[in-house]
């Protein structure tokens, strides 16, 4: 099993975010080795959706299933390209960090890696187990945390690899924990270049993310690590954080075991 980076290790992360600024990152797409792992749904990345309106075909609704991990059809031929994403509402966000992994994704197989597992995807996190169950381990996950304004904020200038869902990630708070079983349209890869405030929404809509589209097969050597101070929601609707803060503390990213 990997272990946690070391303190050196992580001081590193933070400083090549820190030090970076946005137009270094679009300039150099292999800047750093590591990717930021989230978990995206329909809020965000879907059919006629704004401000894109991709096309069925473009977000392989086609294919979607439980454990689809082939990349985006539109993210696929459009690498390199600068789009807007919608994030969702407060309360029905698009964006989520997992902060920890769980136990018994690492225990699935087939590699001691829980995170990897899911990538797979492994025996009850998206492909069958002995009992035919392919999301068995996809309920009551800990620590899954919706994305607003703040936590948007703070990973830009990192890349981000995510598995993206065709419907609604489901969230219970206290303990905040998340229901990641449903069908997969597939992953996406990209940097988060600069996050706004939306004004052409309703008060509760969270930003607008630019992203600069990157391709997932060229980052299968990436070391993936998980947001592991994104702030944490105290409720469904509070704290109500749709204004990007002009400033955020630094991202503190952790090895994904």
């Amino acid at each position: 099993m990997l272990k946690r980076y070391s303190v050196y290790t992580l001081l590193v992360f933070i400083l090549l975010g820190s030090c970076m600024t946005s137009s270094e990152n679009d300039n150099d797409p292999d800047s750093n080795d590591f990717v930021v792992f989230l978990v995206i749904d329909e809020n965000s990345i879907d059919n006629g959706n704004e401000p894109n309106d991709l096309t069925d075909m473009d977000v392989n609704d086609q294919i979607a299933r439980i454990g689809q991990r082939e990349q985006l059809k539109y993210f696929k031929e459009n690498v390199g390209k600068t789009i807007e994403l919608y994030s969702g509402e407060v309360g029905d966000e698009g964006w989520f960090a997992l902060k920890t992994i769980p136990n018994r994704w690492v225990n699935a197989g087939p590699t001691e890696n829980g995170l990897q597992n899911y990538l797979v995807p492994g025996p009850g996190l998206g492909s069958p187990n002995i009992d035919d169950d392919r999301e068995v381990l996809l309920d009551e996950i800990p620590d899954v945390t919706p994305l607003r304004a703040t936590g948007l904020k703070m990973l830009v200038g990192y890349k981000v690899l995510a598995v993206v869902y065709d419907s609604d990630i489901s969230i219970n708070y206290s303990p905040l924990e998340g229901n990641l079983q449903g069908a997969n349209l597939g992953m996406v890869a990209f940097e988060v270049l600069s996050v706004r405030e939306r004004t052409d929404g309703s008060d509760s809509s969270l930003p607008a993310v630019s992203i600069r589209i990157l391709d997932v097969p060229a980052l299968s050597n990436f070391g993936k690590v998980l947001f592991s101070n994104a702030p944490v929601p105290q409720s469904s609707s509070e704290p109500f954080d749709v204004v990007p803060p002009s400033s955020t503390t630094i991202p503190v990213l952790v090895q994904a075991n």
